[in-house]
């Protein structure tokens, strides 16, 4: 036997030590266990996004996007249009196929939010890792970025999602590719940050303030001296970066302004400005990177608007300014990373101070939080910066900073260190707190309870049930969105889908909880006629002119005509310019048709000479359901 052997003999808990070794799997845990941590950090958050994205359901927008996909052609015309000022071509297909797809199906939209959540997720952690020291601190900055209250709209409301979260990838990847370029130079790494810019690009206009984020990180990050110096050094040294960017970005723009788009809601006062300053500063970015807002206001079927308790934001601008003061003493490089943070800050509120204010919801523009999710992502960098530094300073850029001899003492070491774990655990908290609360409004859908409903209505009809578009209720689709909140629009992508007529004798329409009811029209009727028993009295033949209540604006108008004939025959409705031909049975019936006309009269043509026809009911108004 030979010595091998013999020792496998001997020695046969050698062998299954061997076989019991660690997998896989144990072997790249242990080859970096924060990165082990930061990985199941990023399951963790997008598992529990998801629960949350799955207990609510589409709102407002989404309604009125799915209705247009559904009408338009997968073609340049329909990629390169505008939504609500966004030049979205990337998400317009993104939707146009998820529409078409899955329509009001919910868990499809909840694995897309959750398979971006996870791209941006792994992203960050992995630009982190080539930006900051290493170490346990990593998780910090991460931690920051994956668990903030403000980023739940984003994984909440797959329009939202698929605005930010491609637009959020593209900013991180090409500030881990712009890293990159700075510190080699080589031209590959500017190309790929070029490529990202255009991927955000695709997604939304926001992406644009990428351009600028990567001048001020090369100018506080990787740029040594006074401001003004670093910023000449910074567009010296890297001038090639600008060009490229600029160009591509004034590209961009020139076409941008060559698409249709609605006027911009200016601000009409400088407080209107200092308000919205305010309140995007104090009450929704401070608090919320500490954990805030605590509290939300309930804004229907969209996502909750931030709403702090007063004492819990002041106590998260302490804790701010503190972390600042104790960051800059320490490390003289934090200062700059602050400041990194400021100006992307006055770079978005600024977007938004000049693009937003002027319209119906420019009150709510500071506390709407997806208006800062890109600002999270800046926040969470500066903070690493601030704490950890950067790879590329040295060790010595840490000051010897003294400790105040009191300090030193074992109890109050001892008190601080119970402080700091008081701070974190209660933000940890408050970030618990938060997400629950805002779980709690959106869960509440109008929207989805009045599908259901109309839905299970529909299967019950009888045959011929028909009905007359009107809108549907605004808790469902603000009426801002009109034509997009006519039931017309809102039913496309519904399994079962009513029957809309634009004339009928006896139609339908469906109340505020989506239930089937006969429709009546509610509006301003004609004066009431001088004929005996008839009213007002239209002879086939003639034009007969019956004056209404008041005079009537343009308008999509429903018309409700009670009327006595002699005979069946067919008669011209005219309202201002608007005609339409109906057809009249013989005896007193009733008839409902749409009419888009304006007028202080309604004309009324009989086309079967000797024919008589009698009225006094004329009503112009809006469907709604009968008593």
């Amino acid at each position: 036997m030979s010595m091998p052997e013999a020792e496998a003999v001997t020695r046969p808990d050698t062998v299954v030590a061997e076989d019991d070794g660690p997998g896989l799997f144990g072997r790249w845990l242990r080859a970096d266990r924060v990165r082990a941590v930061a990985f199941a950090l990023i399951v963790v958050s997008v598992a529990w996004r998801a629960g949350l994205a799955a207990r609510g359901w589409f709102s407002q927008d989404e309604f009125v996007i799915a209705a247009q996909v559904l009408d338009a052609r997968l073609d340049a015309d329909f990629l390169l249009r505008t939504f609500n000022n966004h030049l979205m071509p990337g998400g317009l297909l993104a939707a146009w196929l998820m529409v078409r797809a899955a329509g009001f199906v919910t868990w499809p939209w909840v694995l897309m939010l959750a398979v971006g959540q996870a791209a941006v997720g792994i992203a960050f952690y992995r630009l982190l890792r080539d930006l900051l020291r290493p170490g346990w601190g990593l998780l910090i900055p991460l931690c920051i970025f994956l668990f903030s209250p403000l980023t739940l709209e984003v994984s909440s409301l797959w329009l939202v999602g698929l605005l930010v979260l491609p637009v959020q990838l593209a900013l991180v990847l090409a500030v881990a590719a712009h890293v990159r370029y700075v510190r080699t130079g080589r031209l590959r790494h500017l190309a790929v940050v070029a490529v990202w810019v255009v991927f955000g690009l695709l997604f939304d206009t926001k992406a644009l303030l990428i351009v600028p984020l990567l001048f001020l990180l090369t100018v506080f990050l990787f740029t040594r001296g006074a401001p003004w110096r670093s910023v000449v050094r910074a567009a010296r040294r890297h001038w090639p970066a600008w060009l490229v960017l600029t160009v591509l970005s004034g590209a961009y723009l020139a076409f941008y302004l060559t698409r249709p788009a609605r006027a911009l809601d200016r601000p009409t006062s400088v407080g209107q400005v200092l308000t919205f300053l305010g309140d995007l500063v104090g009450q929704t970015v401070v608090p919320g990177l500490l954990g805030g807002p605590w509290r939300w206001t309930y804004a229907g079927d969209g996502p909750p608007l931030v709403d702090p308790y007063d004492i819990a934001k002041w106590l998260s601008w302490a804790v701010l300014a503190t972390l600042v003061v104790v960051t800059v003493r320490r490390r003289p490089s934090a200062g700059r990373a602050w400041l990194l943070l400021a100006c992307y800050l006055g770079l978005v509120a600024a977007l938004f101070a000049v693009t937003r204010l002027g319209g119906v919801l420019g009150p709510l523009v500071g506390v709407i939080p997806r208006y800062v999710a890109d600002v999270v992502l800046v926040a969470a960098i500066c903070a690493g910066a601030a704490l950890l530094g950067i790879r590329d300073t040295d060790e010595g850029d840490v000051s010897a900073w003294p400790v105040p001899t009191v300090l030193r003492e074992p109890g109050a070491f001892a008190v601080g260190l119970v402080s700091m774990i008081a701070v974190l655990a209660t933000i940890a908290v408050g970030t618990l707190w938060s997400t629950a609360r805002f779980g709690d409004n959106w869960s509440t859908k109008h929207g989805r309870e009045y599908l259901e409903t109309a839905q299970a209505e529909l299967a019950a009809a009888p045959p011929g049930t028909v009905f007359l578009d009107t809108i549907v209720p605004d808790r469902v689709v603000a009426g801002y969105f009109w034509p997009d909140n006519l039931q017309s629009h809102f039913f496309r992508p519904a399994d079962r889908r009513p029957v809309f007529v634009k004339q009928a004798e006896r139609p339908s329409t469906f109340d505020e909880n989506g239930r089937i009811r006969p429709a009546a029209v509610e509006g301003w009727k004609i004066v009431p006629g001088s004929v005996p028993n008839c009213g007002h009295l239209a002879e086939g033949g003639r034009t007969t002119t019956i004056p209404m209540e008041r005079s009537l604006e343009e308008w999509p108008y429903v018309v409700q005509f009670g009327y006595f004939s002699e005979e069946a025959t067919t008669a011209i409705i005219r309202l201002g310019d608007a005609t339409r031909e109906i057809t009249l049975k013989n005896g007193l019936n009733e008839v409902f048709f749409l009419l888009k006309g304006a007028g202080h009269a309604i004309e009324i043509t009989v086309r079967t000479p000797g024919v008589a026809v009698c009225t006094n009911l004329i009503t112009v108004g809006r469907v709604v359901p009968a008593p």
